[in-house]
C-alpha cells in the first residue's frame, strides 16, 4: 500500500513538474509576444505604410488570445494536481512522511503562485498598450482626417482671410478719411470763429471812432470813383483800338 501510494505521489510530482515546464515556456513565448506587439506598434508610427504592421498586430491579436487561453488552462490543470497532492499528503498513511511531502507541495504551490501572478501581470500590460496604442491610433485618424480636411478647404480659407484683410484696410481708410475731415472741419470752424471775432473789434472801433468810420467810408468812396473812372478809361480805350482796327 505505502509502495502504490509513493509511486502515486511520484506520479502527481511528475504531472507537477511537467505543467510547470510547460508554463515556464508559454510564460516566456508570451511575455516575448507583448513586448513584440509593442515594439510593432512602435515601429508603425514611423513607417508611411500602416498595411503590415497592421496585420501584424491582427496576427498577434490572435496569437494573444490563444496563448492567454492555452495558459490558463494549464494553471488550472496545475492547480488540480496541486489539490490532489494536498489530499495525498493529509491522508493518514503517510503521516510519517508528512513533513517532507508538506514542504514539496509548498514549494509546488509557490510555484504556482509566481506563474499565475506573472501571466496575470503580463496579460494586463499587453491589454493596456493595445488600449493605449488603439486609443493613439483614433486619435492619429481623426488628425489626419482634420488635415485633409483641412486640406481641401485651405484654399477658400485663404480667400476669405483675403477678403477680411481688404476689408480691414478699407475701414482703416474710412476712419483716417473721416478724421481728417473731422479736423478740417474744426480748423474751419476756429478760422471763422477768428474772423468774426475781428469783425466785432473793427466794427467796435469804428462805433466808438466816429472819424475813423468816416475816413473810412471816404476811402470807400474814393476806391469806388477810382474804380469808376479806371474803367471808364479802359472802356474808351478798348472802344479806339476796336474803331482802329475795323478802320
Amino acid at each position: 500500500m505505502a509502495g502504490g501510494n509513493s509511486n502515486y505521489w511520484e506520479d502527481l510530482r511528475k504531472q507537477a513538474r511537467q505543467l510547470e515546464n510547460e508554463l515556464d515556456l508559454k510564460l516566456v513565448s508570451f511575455s516575448k509576444l507583448c513586448t513584440s506587439y509593442s515594439g510593432s506598434r512602435d515601429g508603425r508610427h514611423g513607417d508611411s505604410s500602416d498595411t503590415t504592421p497592421l496585420l501584424n498586430n491582427s496576427t498577434q491579436d490572435r496569437m494573444f488570445e490563444t496563448m492567454a487561453v492555452e495558459i490558463e488552462q494549464l494553471l488550472m490543470k496545475l492547480t488540480g494536481v496541486n489539490d490532489k497532492m494536498a489530499e495525498y499528503s493529509s491522508t493518514p498513511g503517510v503521516t510519517s512522511l508528512n513533513a517532507a511531502l508538506m514542504h514539496t507541495l509548498q514549494r509546488h504551490r509557490d510555484i504556482l503562485q509566481d506563474y499565475t501572478h506573472e501571466f496575470h501581470k503580463t496579460k494586463a500590460n499587453f491589454l493596456a498598450v493595445r488600449e493605449r496604442e488603439d486609443l493613439l491610433g483614433s486619435v492619429r485618424k481623426d488628425i489626419e482626417a482634420y488635415k485633409s480636411s483641412s486640406g481641401v478647404n485651405n484654399r477658400r480659407t485663404e480667400l476669405f482671410l483675403k477678403e477680411h484683410e481688404h476689408l480691414r484696410n478699407s475701414d482703416r481708410l474710412i476712419e483716417d478719411t473721416i478724421s481728417i475731415a473731422m479736423a478740417t472741419k474744426e480748423n474751419m470752424t476756429s478760422q471763422r470763429g477768428m474772423l468774426k471775432s475781428i469783425q466785432s473789434r473793427v466794427n467796435t472801433l469804428a462805433n466808438r471812432f466816429p472819424a475813423i468810420n468816416n475816413l473810412i467810408q471816404r476811402i470807400n468812396l474814393r476806391k469806388r470813383r477810382d474804380s469808376l473812372i479806371l474803367g471808364g478809361v479802359i472802356g474808351i480805350c478798348t472802344i479806339l483800338l476796336l474803331l482802329y482796327a475795323f478802320h
